[in-house]
């Protein structure tokens, strides 16, 4: 089923999780991720069950969403939700398993923190490798109330983690920006290259380097070393 309004517009709605809740299921929690086409930092993940007797008026898509009201939002959420968790994978590991996996790690660590655990899962877009009943939806946080709060909630603690970077990094604009692909950011990355914490798997960043990565292995380099 697709909820839709007047004109053919997407519509975020609590359907989905009412008529679980109908079939028997208690604790319907929403997943999603955010950060993935960033150039800087983790990718984030947030897992929400929603209680049906403390709803959160107004959600959607974070993306769609101005900041304050997000933060509003993400605050409610939190405060009435039954459970609800967050977790980050880090750009080193982004670079070393690919971003499609790191955000599936991500999700899968969010539902793992859930407490009361969750007994079915409504994902945005992707599955997650976990013994749980589950559905992925395509733009499902822009359709369904329990993925637009776990989007929500990754976004407000993401934004945050970049205004903290900023100031470890002050040179790349991270505060305005949030490490995704903007003029401002390319301009920081052609004129500084890449800190730590830019993902070199991302080819265009990884151009940007002082030091490219090299096709060698570590392995190699080290027994290279010791034949020295």
């Amino acid at each position: 089923m697709r909820p839709e309004a007047a004109g053919g517009q997407i519509r975020c709605q609590a359907t989905l999780e009412g008529e679980l809740r109908a079939r028997g299921f208690r604790y319907v929690a929403g997943v999603d991720e955010v950060g993935r086409g960033c150039l800087f930092g983790p990718v984030v993940a947030g897992a929400v069950i929603l209680s049906p007797d403390r709803p959160v008026r107004g959600l959607n898509d974070s993306k769609l969403l101005e900041p304050e009201r997000r933060e509003v939002l993400a605050e409610r959420i939190r405060e009435r939700a039954i459970a609800w968790a967050v977790a980050a994978v880090d750009s080193a590991t982004i670079d070393a398993i690919n971003i499609y996996q790191a955000s599936r790690l991500a999700m899968r660590k969010a539902i793992e923190q859930l407490r009361p655990a969750p007994d079915f899962l409504l994902i945005d877009a992707v599955p997650i490798d976990l013994p749980v009943p589950q559905r992925s939806l395509i733009k499902g946080d822009a359709r369904c109330h329990a993925i637009a709060a776990a989007s929500i909630v990754a976004k407000v603690y993401r934004d945050a983690l970049m205004c903290v970077w900023d100031e470890v990094f002050p040179a790349y604009g991270l505060a305005s920006h949030k490490g995704y692909s903007t003029p401002e950011h390319w301009q920081a990355l052609q004129e500084f290259g890449p800190t730590p914490l830019h993902r070199l798997s991302f080819e265009p960043v990884r151009l940007c380097s002082r030091f490219p990565l090299q096709s060698t292995s570590q392995m190699d380099l080290f027994e290279t070393a010791g034949a020295a």
